[in-house]
């Protein structure tokens, strides 16, 4: 019997599983606040993943206008915190 990491076991459940973009959008969630910092965190409403998409919703039209021109970027942090390249696209509402 060969010996895998918890990690690589939980990374094969996940590719197996339904529930892994409510996974991956609950810790994107959770890790928001370091990602993108506490301020915007605060002012965010909801992060989801869809289909490789991120949206992003606040009611902040300034923050809005912030997180459309530094869309690359969070994709880029967000791909890291996730350690796979799942986003490809950022929505912001």
């Amino acid at each position: 019997m060969s010996e895998i990491s918890l990690q690589d076991a939980l990374n094969e459940f996940l590719n197996n599983n339904r529930q892994k973009p409510a996974f991956q959008s609950a810790r994107v969630e959770l890790a928001w606040p370091k990602i993108m910092g506490k301020t915007i965190a605060r002012y965010t409403q909801k992060i989801q993943i869809v289909n490789h998409t991120l949206y992003i919703t606040t009611d902040v039209a300034p923050l809005k206008n912030e997180l459309i021109f530094q869309k690359k970027l969070i994709i880029q942090r967000v791909n890291e915190v996730l350690g796979e390249p799942v986003i490809t696209d950022v929505v912001v509402r």
